[in-house]
Parts: structure tokens; C-alpha cells; sequence
């Protein structure tokens, strides 16, 4: 019997068929460090704790039963990012970071917002922002545009953990720091990434037909696209825009700005542009996202469109795991109340941060328990954990 945490990693490790590189890779952890905690050399910080679980398929408490949760540290973090933007207008300090450094580690904090892991990010966001902003106000010339870009990258993460922990303030506060940022690189594509993020604010306010016209003016006004990057971009641009159209009840709309992203999609393998997933698999996870947003007589195709297909490892977790939850919504609706909680399941196998976090998955499993009389222990379990008792 495994004895301690690392024994319990690689244990867990052997049964997924994942060598110590597979899993450093798909945890964004350091081989050396995958080998140090299963040797147990190390104990894994939370945060840690938490992306290896998440390579893993499994809840952290599976692996450390000490295990509390990330709830409560990325909360406390919130009032430091808060306090890290507050002038971010104003040159407050000179940077204290190397450049090079500094761009490392917010490409690392990309790779997590990726895969979904909010508590690693919450814990170094503050000091990526304030940092990233010093670089900007002491830029001048050629580098000014590189330290924009960092800014947005960097804002971005922290985005990413205040608008799925539901700080809607806090993240419209950090998009208004990246679209400040992207007008100093002066870059169409970067301008592309604010706007595609700028649609967060709409969702939170549920603002929709404000979203569809804000977004639609963002792509009447970009350049046509004269690169792979850029066409990816537009072409993600035209997906988020699908989606905020549908919820918005514009079903004409969505399905022609969806069918745009399709034509860009054609010519592009699937894969990562500045941060942001592009290409035959998130359309089609994004033509299942708007037949569930429109509802009614729409679910059935978003279950026609899901079929026995799954998006692969291609498609970074976090958007995996939303697939899952909006097939699970579909199910649900469609009166198929087991395969809507098998759906939830692999959500949280993925991505568990992103579906506790997520309030259709909170709500669904609400509606589950009180459809299914018969209640199951692994059904009373997962509600406990994402807090719907």
C-alpha cells in the first residue's frame, strides 16, 4: 500500500499508462520535480498537488488526504491581484525582474491557464502583474511593445481565475488593464486576444445582444488577416462571437459568424495562437457550445453534432472540460439524467478546478439529484465536493 504522496502519484501514474515525462508535461511540472516527489524527496505544494492530480484524473484529496482545496487560497489571493492593478496607469517602481525572466514565467502561467490550474496562477499573479506593469512604464522605443504584450498575457492569467471564481468586478477590472496594454503594441493580433476576452464582461452581465454588436465592431474593424496567427485569431474571435450571439437569441447571426470561423478553420491545424486554441476541433466544440446556448429544439443537434466524438488531446483541458459539462447540460435537458452526470464526471477528470468553479455544472447536479429518487453515493459526493449540498 502506498505510504506516502509520491508512492501514491506514481501509482496513480502506472494505472494511466503515463511515463515521469508524460506527466511533467502534462502537469507543467519539472521532470526533475515529478521524480523528487515520487521518490519522496519533496512534498507537493498545493498548488502542485493540484496540476499533478489534474494530469492525473483524479480529485487531489485522492492523493493527499490532507487536501483542502484551492477555494479558499485563490480567494485570498483575489485582494493582492486587486492591489497589483489598482495604478496600474501610474509608474509606481522600476521593474526588479529580468525581462527574459519575467517572460518565462508568464508563458509558464499561460500554459496554466490552459490547462485550468487557477491555484498556481492565483499564487503568482501578483507578482507577474506588478512586474509586467513596471516593464511597460520603463519601456521605451522597440521593447515598449514587448512589455505591452507581456502586461496582456500576464492580465490574462489572472483573468482567467477571477472570472471563473465569479469576482466579476475584479475581472472586468484586469480586461480593462489588457485592452490598455494591446493598444500600446499597436498589434491587430494582440488587439484580436482583448476583444476575444472582452467577452467575458458580457457573459458576467449576461449582456448578450450588447456582447454580439461589441464583438461584431471588433472584427468589422481589424485588418484582413495576412498570417496563419492573425486568420486564427479572427477566426477564434468569430467563434466566441457565435456563442455570445446564440445566448443572445440571434440564431442567424451565430450560425453565420460559426460558419466564418469554419472557413478559417480549413486551412489551419488545430493548435495554440498568443493563448488562444484555434481550428477544426474548437469550432466543432463551439458548434455543440451554440446549439446548447440557443436551447429548445437546438439541443438535439448539439447531441447529434457530439456524437461519439470527444475532442482529443489537442484541445487545451480547460476547453475539454467545458465541452463535457455542455454535453452534460444537453443530456440533462434531453431527459438523459446518468449520461448528464458521465458527462460531468469526464469534465472533472480534465479540469477538476474549471468544473467546481463552473455554475451550470453546481446546477445541473442539483437538477440530477432531485430527478434521480435513488440516490447514488458517487452522485452525493460529487455535489458535496462542488458544493451543491
Amino acid at each position: 500500500m502506498a505510504d506516502h504522496i509520491g508512492q501514491r502519484i506514481a501509482a496513480r501514474r502506472h494505472v494511466r499508462h503515463l511515463t515521469q515525462a508524460d506527466l511533467a508535461r502534462e502537469s507543467h511540472v519539472s521532470l526533475a520535480m515529478v521524480k523528487s516527489i515520487e521518490r519522496g524527496a519533496r512534498t507537493p505544494s498545493a498548488a502542485l498537488l493540484e496540476a499533478l492530480a489534474s494530469a492525473l484524473g483524479v480529485d487531489p484529496s485522492r492523493l493527499d488526504r490532507s487536501y483542502t482545496g484551492t477555494r479558499r487560497r485563490v480567494h485570498t489571493a483575489l485582494p493582492s491581484i486587486s492591489a497589483a492593478i489598482a495604478g496600474y496607469d501610474v509608474p509606481l517602481a522600476p521593474p526588479g525582474r529580468p525581462r527574459p525572466e519575467l517572460a518565462s514565467a508568464v508563458a509558464e502561467a499561460t500554459g496554466w491557464r490552459l490547462a485550468a490550474q487557477y491555484g498556481r496562477i492565483a499564487a503568482e499573479a501578483p507578482g507577474l502583474l506588478t512586474q509586467s506593469l513596471a516593464h511597460l512604464h520603463a519601456a521605451s522605443g522597440v521593447h515598449r511593445a514587448s512589455a505591452a504584450r507581456l502586461v496582456v498575457a500576464a492580465a490574462r492569467a489572472a483573468d482567467a481565475v477571477a472570472y471563473k471564481v465569479g469576482a466579476h468586478d475584479l475581472s472586468a477590472r484586469l480586461i480593462d488593464v489588457m485592452r490598455w496594454a494591446a493598444v500600446q503594441t499597436e498589434d491587430p493580433d494582440i488587439g484580436a486576444v482583448a476583444a476575444y476576452v472582452h467577452a467575458e464582461t458580457f457573459f458576467a452581465a449576461r449582456a448578450h445582444h450588447a456582447g454580439q454588436i461589441t464583438l461584431e465592431r471588433a472584427l468589422d474593424a481589424g485588418p484582413r488577416p495576412a498570417t496563419d496567427q492573425a486568420a486564427a485569431l479572427r477566426g477564434a474571435l468569430h467563434m466566441r462571437t457565435a456563442v455570445v450571439a446564440a445566448r443572445a437569441g440571434a440564431a442567424d447571426a451565430a450560425h453565420a459568424h460559426l460558419r466564418e470561423a469554419g472557413r478559417f478553420a480549413e486551412h489551419l491545424e488545430e493548435g495554440i495562437y498568443l493563448g488562444t486554441a484555434f481550428g477544426p476541433s474548437s469550432v466543432r466544440i463551439h458548434k455543440v457550445a451554440v446549439a446548447v446556448s440557443l436551447g429548445g429544439d437546438h439541443i438535439g443537434r448539439a447531441l447529434e453534432m457530439a456524437g461519439s466524438w470527444t475532442p482529443g488531446d489537442e484541445i487545451p483541458a480547460e476547453r475539454r472540460s467545458g465541452f463535457h459539462v455542455e454535453i452534460g447540460r444537453a443530456q440533462l435537458w434531453a431527459g438523459r439524467p446518468d449520461a448528464a452526470f458521465e458527462s460531468l464526471k469526464a469534465a472533472r477528470r480534465l479540469a477538476p478546478q474549471h468544473v467546481r468553479e463552473h455554475p451550470w455544472a453546481r446546477e445541473d447536479i442539483e437538477t440530477i439529484r432531485r430527478i434521480k429518487r435513488a440516490d447514488t453515493g458517487s452522485l452525493s459526493s460529487f455535489a458535496q465536493w462542488i458544493g451543491a449540498v
